[in-house]
Parts: structure tokens; C-alpha cells; sequence
């Protein structure tokens, strides 16, 4: 019988929002593959709302015992699962409460984190690892208090990360935070960032006012980083190579992406907030490659006109779609956001659900393009099944992510070249992703980057040599700092 000490254990803190617990899971599980004891952790009101998405029993939805790793553990891999407050009610409207709740996660949440790793360390086996999300303010302090190895989770590009990091550097030349208007040339000082334009800086650097509670934050996070032990990023090596060389001579960084599900199937374990609607009978019904996947991501919001712009280009293109809708896309208090008539005129060409699987639509054959805001698990998703994108980016990360797509890597489309966007902007560039010359030369270069992201995935490509070198890292500074001395146990999925 394996004695229970000889695992390393690591704790793992997702920020509450469903795009950073998807690779935080998913990380778990290749954690717990590599002989780790992994505890994973979600506020109770994530947990909420994602028993509810499961449509289980009304009477167990509250119940925090439920564990979304059940099917996973039962193949003998050590996750715990723990729920904690964020310091609301489950039943707050976070949404609706924006500020509110986000000074709620910057002031109270760390005392609850702070309770749980107390009992952690006195566990069998007891936390010798922390995995914080790269966002939260309170790694350093929670890592130096109990003696934990501080590892940053970092869940976007590398080069957002950089921009965060050099926020500094940006203050001090006049492109962020200047007294009179930011400056407008080409940002070329970045370290490992060879030029990047104002425009595609991420939305909270763009800003007017930068006094916010997310401001407040991103300032402390990213001060926070610069003392972790080392940072663990969800993106690829040969597709940000310089920036993440300029990163690794200021601290250990590994690229170890792209985190997905196994064998990218969907996945085992409930992440979603929302209930899935099945979409795959329909699906089988069209020829290949006919259908636009349409989707702005689990958390951003979109004015009504554009809503409305979109639905009017998407009908002008006669391309056949499914389009994502989630009920508060606008606001939460917003229940008519389509045009009248709109979704009769559509009905034999385009499916609207609130909800999907997004990785088992994408996967199918008759998917043959990505209408995104750009989010980094979508666009890594859509990358891996050679899909083109058309970019219709909404908030934060989503302007810099667009320029690596469109600008660098040049498998996808800019849908707003000219503000406001219009139904006829929308339905040209629809048209232009999903057929003709244009689409053709995005198809190949999606296809280049999708061989990439399989090759980085290989057991001798990059990510893999990365992650193993993480692992072998991380268990030697956890020997150094508790004097243990580990089996070299692993476990397979």
C-alpha cells in the first residue's frame, strides 16, 4: 500500500469566471495523472450554477458535497474537490453587481482562502503546493504563511501577461494612464513584444479610467506574479517564442498548452454554468463545412444594436448557423435582444440555442467557421480543428488576442474594421470567411497553426517538454522547502 506522503499536493484556485475553471480543471486531472494529490477549489456560487446546469434534482442543488470530479477519481486519481465563499450569497447577482462583487473577491475572498489552506496543511497528505490563478491578489502572502510553493496559472496569451507585467513601462512612456490623452504610436519597448498598436492593447489599458476595482487588481496581481515561483501558462511555445524567451529571463515559465480535455472529447467533468443544448442531430443534417459556429463567450456583454446588426448580417449572408445567445448577452434584464420576425425568416438555416458543448459542436464535420469574441479557450479550440475566425472581440483580452489571430498568425478575419459594426459589414465578412479566395488562404494557415498545436502536444513537441520539466522543477523545490522526499508515483488516465 502506497503510503499517502509520498504524493506532493497542490491546491488549485480557478478565478470564478467559467473560461479560467476550464483549463484550471483540466490541469487538475494532468496534475493528478502525474502522481499528484491535487485539491481543486470553487466558490460556492460557481459550484452553484454548475449543479444547476446539470439539471439535477432541485432539492441537491445547493448541496455542496456533490463532486464534479467523480467520474475522473473513479479511475484512481487523487482530486479533491472543496467549495468556499467569495463572500456573497449564492443567490447575489453577480452580474448586475458588478463592482460590488469584484471588491468583494479583491477584499474578502482571501480570508477565506486563507481559512481553507489552514486546514489543508494539516492534510493527508498535507498542501505543499499552491496554483493560484494569475489574477488574485493574494498568492505571496497565502504561499509565504504556510511555506508553499507559489506556481502562477496563467490562462491567456503570454502576451498579455507581458503587457500586464510591463504596465510600468507603458505608465512611464504615456500609452497608458496619461494626464492628457494616451499616446497614440506604435508600442515598440516592450521587452520580447516586437510592436503591438494601441488599439490592440487589452480594454482595461485602453481605458479613460483606470481608478477601477478591476484597475486596482490588475495592479496588485501583476506585482503579485513578479514573486511566484514559477509561472504556468496555458499557450504554446512556437506560436509566442519571443515573447515567452523575454519572460523566462525574469522568471521560470513554462508554456504548456493547449490544456484541453482528453482526446478532446468533451469533457468528463461539469464546467459549464449553463445548460447544454444538443445540438448534434441537427449538425448531421448539413453538408460539410456549410455551417458558421456563432459565439461571444460565458461572461462579456454586447449592446442590443450590434445584437441586432449581427442577426441582420447573419440573415443577409443565407450562411447556415448556430449561433450561442446566451439570455444575458445585453443584460440580465433584457428579454427581447433579436430582431422581429428574425428567427422565422432563419429557421430552416440557423439553430439559436442559450448553450452548447462548444468543443462537440466545433469538432463536427459541418462546422466550417468560428464567429468569436475572441476568448483565448475559444480561440485555442477553434485552432485545434483548423477553423477560421471571424473577430468580434468585447472586453479585455479579447483586442489582443484578436491581433495575434488576424495580425500575426493570420487564420481569421477583423469583423470591426469600421465602428459601429452594420448587417452589411457582418454579412460580407460572413461570406468571406465561409467561402472563396479569402476563406481558402485561412483554411491553410489554420491548418498550419493546428499542426503546431498537435505537434506541441506530441511526447517530444514543446508543450510536453515543458510540462515535464514543470513537474520535475516543482517536486524538487517542494523537497527543498519541506524536506520530503517523494516516490516517483504515476498515475495514468
Amino acid at each position: 500500500m502506497e503510503n499517502t506522503h509520498s504524493r506532493p499536493h497542490a491546491v488549485i484556485f480557478p478565478y470564478p469566471l467559467q473560461g479560467h475553471v476550464i483549463p484550471a480543471v483540466h490541469l487538475a486531472i494532468k496534475l493528478a495523472s502525474n502522481g499528484f494529490t491535487v485539491t481543486f477549489v470553487n466558490t460556492q456560487a460557481v459550484h452553484h450554477q454548475i449543479i444547476k446546469s446539470q439539471s439535477l434534482d432541485t432539492a441537491m442543488e445547493d448541496n455542496q458535497d456533490i463532486n464534479i470530479f467523480g467520474g475522473v477519481c473513479k479511475s484512481s486519481l487523487d482530486i479533491r474537490y472543496v467549495t468556499i465563499s467569495d463572500g456573497f450569497p449564492i443567490g447575489f447577482n453577480r452580474s448586475l453587481n458588478h463592482d460590488q462583487f469584484w471588491e468583494g473577491v479583491l477584499h474578502v475572498f482571501p480570508a477565506h482562502v486563507d481559512e481553507l489552506v489552514a486546514k489543508l496543511v494539516r492534510s493527508d497528505p498535507p498542501v505543499t503546493c499552491l496554483i493560484a490563478d494569475t489574477f488574485f491578489v493574494w498568492p505571496t502572502m497565502i504561499a509565504a504563511k504556510y511555506n508553499l510553493v507559489n506556481v502562477s496559472f496563467w490562462t491567456e496569451p503570454i502576451l498579455v501577461l507581458t503587457l500586464y507585467y510591463h504596465i510600468y513601462l507603458l505608465r512611464e512612456n504615456g500609452h497608458f494612464a496619461s494626464h492628457d490623452n494616451h499616446r497614440q504610436d506604435t508600442i515598440d519597448y516592450i521587452p520580447g513584444v516586437k510592436a503591438i498598436e494601441p488599439k490592440d492593447l487589452m480594454s482595461y489599458l485602453q481605458a479613460a479610467e483606470i481608478t477601477s476595482v478591476v484597475h486596482r487588481i490588475i495592479y496588485k496581481a501583476f506585482e503579485e506574479v513578479k514573486r511566484a515561483d514559477f509561472i504556468l501558462c496555458n499557450t504554446i511555445q512556437e506560436l509566442e517564442s519571443d515573447t515567452i524567451s523575454a519572460l523566462q529571463e525574469k522568471q521560470p515559465t513554462y508554456a504548456i498548452g493547449p490544456i484541453f480535455p482528453n482526446r478532446f472529447t468533451k469533457s468528463t467533468v461539469a464546467t459549464s454554468l449553463w445548460s447544454e443544448f444538443d445540438c448534434m442531430s441537427w449538425l448531421n443534417t448539413k453538408p460539410n463545412g456549410s455551417i458558421l459556429y456563432v459565439s461571444f463567450g460565458s461572461y462579456a456583454h454586447a449592446s442590443k444594436r450590434d445584437i441586432e446588426e449581427i442577426a441582420n448580417g447573419l440573415s443577409l449572408s443565407k450562411v447556415g448557423f448556430i449561433w450561442v445567445l446566451r439570455p444575458d448577452i445585453v443584460s440580465s434584464d433584457e428579454t427581447q435582444i433579436l430582431p422581429a420576425g428574425f428567427e422565422d425568416e432563419i429557421k430552416n438555416r440557423g439553430l439559436i440555442v442559450p448553450w452548447c458543448s462548444q468543443i462537440e459542436v466545433i469538432s463536427h464535420p459541418a462546422i466550417g467557421g468560428f464567429f468569436t469574441h475572441c476568448g483565448w479557450n475559444s480561440i485555442l479550440e477553434s485552432m485545434w480543428c483548423g477553423l477560421p475566425l471571424l473577430c468580434y472581440p468585447l472586453l479585455t483580452d479579447q483586442f489582443t488576442n484578436r491581433k495575434l489571430v488576424v495580425d500575426d498568425w493570420k487564420v481569421g478575419l477583423n469583423l470591426c474594421d469600421r465602428f459601429p459594426i452594420t448587417k452589411e459589414e457582418v454579412g460580407e465578412k460572413v461570406n468571406c470567411l465561409m467561402s472563396g479566395k479569402s476563406s481558402e488562404e485561412l483554411r491553410r494557415n489554420a491548418k498550419k497553426v493546428k499542426n503546431t498545436l498537435e505537434s506541441a502536444l506530441d511526447r517530444e513537441g514543446s508543450s510536453s517538454r515543458n510540462y515535464d520539466r514543470f513537474i520535475e522543477n516543482v517536486r524538487a523545490t517542494i523537497q527543498e522547502k519541506h524536506g520530503l522526499c517523494f516516490k516517483d508515483s504515476n498515475a495514468n488516465l
